[in-house]
This record gives C-alpha cells, sequence and structure tokens, in this order.
C-alpha cells in the first residue's frame, strides 16, 4: 500500500490552499480530485454570475436614460447567445488561472482524478488503489442540492447554477425556485436580459437577510422587477413543454426551472463513518471550528464540505488553518475566525457582516435603521436613493457588533463595517471617522451616528464637536 505525508482531498478552494503551503514543505503527497477542476467559484459560483449580473446591469440601464438627458435608448436590443457566450469565455478564463500554476504542474503520482473513499481512519482508497496518510485534508466541496423527483419528472427542464452557464439559448420563461443570494442574483440578472422570471422561496425572506426591516424592503424592491412568492413550498409538475408551479396563489406556466435551493456539503459519499466517530443527524463528523481538526484525529475539513460557510474567502482561510494543523500536528492551534461576511450582487445590492439580528439578545442591545430614501445627496444624484442600513450595537461595551444594508455599493461599505466589527471599535470611534462629501459612505455615517445617540450622552456627542 503506497504511503504518504499528506493526503488532500479536493482541488478546490481550501484544497488548493492547503497544496500550496504543503508543496513548500514536502513532496511527500497526493491531491484526489473526482470533479470538476477550478474552483466551484472560477466554475459555476462568484465569477459566471457576475459576468452575467454585469452584462444585465448594463442593459438594465437603458431604463434610465431619459432621466439623464440621454435618447435612444428603445433602439437598443439583447443578444442572449452573445451574452452566455461572453459568460463561458471568462468562466474559461478564471478557471484556466485557478489551475495554472497548481493543479496543472502536478506529476500524475501527485495528482489523481477519482473519487477517494475512506476505508480507514488514515487509509483512502481511489480507483481500487489505497493510499495511506499521516495527515488528511477533506476539501471535498458542495453540490447543488436537487430533489430527485423534480429530476426525475423535469429531466433537463431543471437547471442548477451548475448547468445555467452552458445554455447558449436561454429559455423565455423560468421559475427560480429558492431566493437565497444565488437565486435572487441570477433571477434579477435573467429578468433584465429578457427572460420571463418569477421566484418562489418557501421562507419569508430573500437573500438570507434576517433583519425584518430589511428584509421587507429587499423583497419591496426586487419584486418591482419580477413577481416573487414567499412562505410556502412550490408544487411542481411537469408539462409537454416545460413546468406548471403551484402556489396557493395561483398556477403558472415556464418552460424552464431553475433550481436554487442552496448546497449540500460532499460528505456523504467519502466514507465518512470509516473514521470511527460519531456523526451529526447531516452526517458530519465533528470538528473544531477554530482549528479544522476532526475529533482528535490527524484529519481536517475545510471549506463547503463542512457547511459552516461556504463561500470561498471562508474556504481559503479554513483551508489555510487546516493545512497549518496538519503540518505542525501533534501540536494544534486555534485560530481566530474572521468577521462573518456576505454580499448578494442585486441591484440594489444586499450585504450583511458580523452578528445576525436573529442572534442578538435585543435587551443588550441597540439597533436603528436608516433609509436611503431621499436622506443621502450622492445617492439622490445617482438616482439610487433606495435600500435602508440596519446596525447593531452591544449596550454594555458600546461596540458595532453587526447589520445588514440594502443599498448602492453595499459591497464597499459593508468591508468597512466588518472590518471595524474586525477591530472591536467602539461606536464613539466611528463617530470621529472622517467622511468625504457627496458620498454614499455618508449614509453609514447618518446610521453610526443614530447609534451613538442611543450610547452616548449628549454632552459626550457635543464634546465630538470642538475636538
Amino acid at each position: 500500500m503506497r504511503q504518504v505525508k499528506y493526503i488532500i482531498l479536493g482541488a478546490g478552494s481550501s484544497g488548493l490552499t492547503a497544496l500550496g503551503q504543503i508543496r513548500r514543505e514536502t513532496d511527500d503527497f497526493v491531491m484526489i480530485n473526482g470533479g470538476h477542476f477550478g474552483t466551484t467559484c472560477a466554475r459555476v459560483g462568484c465569477m459566471p454570475s457576475k459576468a452575467l449580473i454585469h452584462c444585465a446591469e448594463h442593459f438594465h440601464a437603458r431604463k434610465h436614460f431619459y432621466d439623464f438627458g440621454i435618447d435612444g435608448a428603445d433602439g437598443l436590443t439583447i443578444d442572449q447567445p452573445a451574452v452566455m457566450k461572453r459568460v463561458r469565455a471568462f468562466r474559461d478564463r478564471f478557471t484556466k488561472g485557478v489551475q495554472s500554476g497548481s493543479t496543472d504542474t502536478l506529476t500524475e503520482e501527485q495528482l489523481i482524478k477519482g473519487y477517494a473513499k475512506f476505508v480507514a481512519p488514515n487509509v483512502v482508497e481511489v480507483n481500487g488503489e489505497r493510499i495511506q496518510g499521516e495527515r488528511i485534508i477533506i476539501a471535498t466541496g458542495s453540490r447543488p442540492v436537487v430533489p430527485t423527483p423534480w429530476k426525475t419528472a423535469l429531466g433537463d427542464r431543471l437547471l442548477t447554477s451548475d448547468e445555467i452557464f452552458e445554455l447558449e439559448t436561454l429559455p423565455k420563461r423560468i421559475a427560480v425556485i429558492g431566493l437565497g443570494v444565488i437565486g435572487l442574483e441570477l433571477g434579477q440578472a435573467l429578468s433584465r436580459i429578457g427572460v420571463d422570471v418569477i421566484g418562489f422561496e418557501m421562507t419569508s425572506t430573500i437573500a438570507g437577510l434576517r433583519s425584518p426591516s430589511v428584509s421587507k424592503e429587499a423583497v419591496k424592491l426586487i419584486s418591482k422587477e419580477f413577481p416573487i412568492y414567499l412562505g410556502e413550498a412550490a408544487e411542481i409538475e411537469a408539462t409537454a413543454s416545460g413546468a406548471k408551479i403551484t402556489v396557493s396563489s395561483g398556477t403558472f406556466e415556464v418552460d424552464a426551472v431553475l433550481a436554487s435551493l442552496g448546497r449540500r456539503p460532499n460528505i456523504d459519499q467519502i466514507g465518512i463513518e470509516h473514521l470511527g466517530v460519531e456523526l451529526d443527524e447531516r452526517g458530519m463528523p465533528p470538528f473544531n471550528l477554530q482549528t479544522m481538526q476532526v475529533a482528535d484525529l490527524p484529519v481536517f475539513i475545510a471549506g463547503d464540505v463542512n457547511g459552516f460557510r461556504p463561500i470561498l474567502h471562508e474556504a481559503g482561510h479554513e483551508g489555510k488553518i487546516a493545512v497549518l494543523n496538519a503540518m505542525q500536528y501533534p501540536s494544534i492551534q486555534s485560530y481566530k475566525r474572521k468577521t462573518a461576511l456576505g454580499v448578494a450582487f442585486t441591484d440594489p445590492q444586499i450585504a450583511s457582516f458580523g452578528c445576525g439580528y436573529d442572534d442578538l439578545d435585543l435587551a443588550e442591545s441597540v439597533v436603528v435603521e436608516f433609509n436611503l430614501e431621499r436622506n443621502n445627496g450622492r445617492a439622490i444624484v445617482m438616482g439610487e436613493d433606495r435600500g435602508m442600513i440596519s446596525l447593531y450595537a452591544d449596550k454594555a461595551l458600546k461596540r458595532l457588533v453587526g447589520g445588514e444594508l440594502m443599498m448602492p455599493e453595499a459591497e464597499h461599505l459593508a468591508h468597512l463595517l466588518a472590518w471595524a466589527v474586525e477591530q472591536e471599535m467602539d461606536v464613539l470611534q466611528l463617530v470621529r471617522m472622517p467622511y468625504y462629501h457627496p458620498v454614499l459612505e455618508e449614509a453609514v455615517e447618518s446610521a453610526i451616528q443614530l447609534l451613538a445617540k442611543e450610547l452616548y450622552s449628549p454632552e459626550t456627542l457635543n464634546a465630538l464637536e470642538t475636538c
């Protein structure tokens, strides 16, 4: 039986991060990958979706040309096949970029293409070969959730983010089932390039928003572009030409269905039971979020496969934690996790950072809301004065702890706020920061001032004016 020091299962963001560290130390490793190469983000996630969204934003802008004194908008058309061709070109560029210098440079002994399964705590089997590893990193990623009855009934009329970018011709009518970040982004983008979109979400919110006020505002704004039905599961029935979607509000016929029900960790088909540890109801082994170690084994689990925060930057961070601990095993070090940060590239953009609304102890917290409508000069001249900011602070510590935004450039503003949480800045420090005029950051300043008024005395705040 072949023996190596390190086994890396999966060549996604976490696995490639681990690979880079290990190669600096040794060639005594093997990477095993059974799926596509190029990472979920580059191949079917972040990058192709942003390429589609960017095209959609440009075409959608024509609807406001008249307001800015620009004529001729009615003559503009969209070439959907050309849009999708461009999306795939960027997709291919990014996936090749990911592989260049990483998996492309590995030998046949270092990179095995196949699906590995544990047969013992330190042994995996792939393509009929057994390999023993001193330390093992599980980074097998995730896959779209696809209900089997839907797939059986609809066949290739059922799409996920794994298939949508492969289409050369888009369906005329599409139902998006699941309005989390991915479903909402794709639904809005497809609607803007001429697809008749209708959205369904069984929860009462969209984009994973947890603030009731921001969620309500988001539903109000997004539903102006395509109809959204919340709060119940949709029934799906195949028809001769597509599908029939039924909710209490009515029945709708479409040509295809985009299932955006989240992603399932690829933990269930790797023989995880052979680790000899108790699994939870999801089939997940016990692991430490600060070390990525599974139980007390020389096994580490990182990225989408552990189901914690299935986002690229988190996968990279977890891959780094996992490989550092694998390399220094049996010495294990805990690492501080970064402040949570999430962005939906809708219009307006949606972002969240830090603590979620439903994780707050409301008796010990201050929650403020700032509505952007007619309240920010820069947004007004842009024609984008819509959306809301909600910020949360700890009463006792007087620190910003989290929040949600729906507004123009939320992706950038949320970074500033997440950095403030990461640095454990108190609200008074944020009030003291400089804010230029006229900028969108002034909306953040207004929300921070609302927090300050709840946390500090008028005397304290007045004293700032004389500093």
